[in-house]
């Protein structure tokens, strides 16, 4: 019979772990070939030269390469980005040496390390959510929006009526919605902020009937302490921040008070970024790091990339394909696409016909890991979750190879 070859494609050492074993190798040597066996590609930014040089030399000893600036290499420039390349093998080299270098090296290779181990992927784990339970990781979840304003994009004024509200979020409930998102301030391209306690007036009487009639963790879509601090007294379970923590200074202190799981939206006044998903991710790290700072424990941290939110269509559509890139942060992720402009510049349709650009975006989200997906046409994306969780999702992670 005629050698055959192929290409084979695995996401981490559990992946390459049980490929090396389907070949029939023995126990020790699949755990002695997994590290070689998964490429890694990462960039260090604000990098010094003295810094640089020795990493370069480092990680060129071990067989991987490193990428700098030519400024760089002819002791110019006072800082540099690096792109490091290597298997997990010669990353696990590279730290033993950098741990033993003076220049901050130790702190850096710290971080790469958990970054490393972030890309493993993340173990099914439970959220708490004030009395109520969610398990991220082992499929899907679907966040149900539902509007208390007049002026959303999609279906502003529909439920102004708590009785409505309600009714719609039972409706959602039973299409298969594990969260319901509850939010009194539309976000539309070109909205007026309203006052917090017209915010109030809004949310307040569909919260105190929801939390009595639907049975999954509400969340309360604000960017007010006040708000928050009320929706969290009156029972709601989850904070939804656009922005992240940084429109009200207290709010990190409300969501750590309370203990409630909050989600992170990336948002940014303007389009004009050097380096958009490296921008993203260290605001988010700021964000988390308030978070942590005010005594909100990592683990009750979820982040969402904000599409439609500081960002072109173009843009939109580059957070999309770059999603993955997420995964060195090590937290769940919620993608809310639904309805949005992303499906509109793409298909140029009105709100109402946008169920098939929304299905196609969660699809690639699923695939891309995010847990959570937030939505107006519960029952059609959650068959599109189901769908789509059947193919791409596993739970296999680092921790499985050891």
């Amino acid at each position: 019979m005629a050698i055959r070859v192929r290409n084979i494609r695995v996401h981490n050492r559990a992946e390459a772990l049980a490929e090396i074993a389907a070949v029939g190798s023995d126990r020790s040597g699949c755990r002695l070939m997994a590290p070689k066996a998964v490429h890694r590609l990462l960039k260090l930014s604000g990098v010094t030269p003295k810094q640089a040089n020795i990493i370069k030399q480092e990680m060129l000893g071990k067989g991987g390469e490193a990428a700098v600036a030519r400024k760089v290499v002819e002791g110019l420039g006072e800082e540099t980005d690096v792109l490091l390349m290597g298997t997990l093998k010669q990353y696990e080299a590279l730290l033993v040496k950098l741990r033993m270098q003076p220049f901050g090296l130790a702190e850096l290779a710290e971080q790469i390390r958990q970054v490393l181990q972030n890309l493993e992927g993340r173990r099914p784990r439970r959220l708490d959510c004030r009395g109520k339970e969610l398990v991220l990781g082992e499929r899907t979840l679907i966040m149900g929006i539902l509007n208390a304003t007049p002026d959303s994009f999609s279906d502003g004024g529909r439920f102004i009526d708590p009785s409505a509200a309600v009714a719609h979020a039972r409706q959602m409930v039973a299409d298969g919605a594990d969260i319901i998102d509850l939010g009194g301030e539309s976000t539309r391209p070109g909205y007026v902020p309203v006052a917090e306690e017209e915010e109030l007036r809004r949310v307040m009487p569909v919260l105190e009937k929801l939390v009595g009639e639907v049975p999954v963790p509400i969340s309360i879509d604000t960017t007010k302490a006040g708000v928050a601090r009320r929706a969290l007294e009156a029972g709601a379970h989850i904070i939804n921040d656009q922005w992240a923590l940084r429109a009200d200074p207290a709010m990190a202190a409300v969501a750590a008070e309370f203990n409630a799981p909050v989600v992170l939206m990336h948002n940014r006044q303007g389009t004009e970024y050097r380096d958009m998903m490296g921008e993203m991710i260290d605001f988010f790290r700021e964000s988390i790091a308030m978070a942590e700072k005010a005594g909100l424990s990592r683990d009750q941290i979820i982040i969402d990339p904000g599409i439609g939110f500081g960002k072109t269509l173009e843009q939109n559509l580059e957070v999309m394909r770059r999603l993955r890139e997420l995964d060195c942060l090590g937290l769940p992720v919620l993608l809310g696409t639904s309805r949005k402009s992303l499906i509109a510049g793409t298909l140029n349709l009105p709100p109402d016909e946008r169920v098939e650009g929304t299905a196609a975006t969660v699809a690639v989200g699923i695939a891309a890991g995010v847990d959570i997906v937030r939505v107006h046409d519960v029952k059609e994306m959650a068959r599109v979750a189901r769908m789509t969780d059947a193919m791409v999702r596993r739970n296999v992670c680092a921790a499985d190879a050891d």
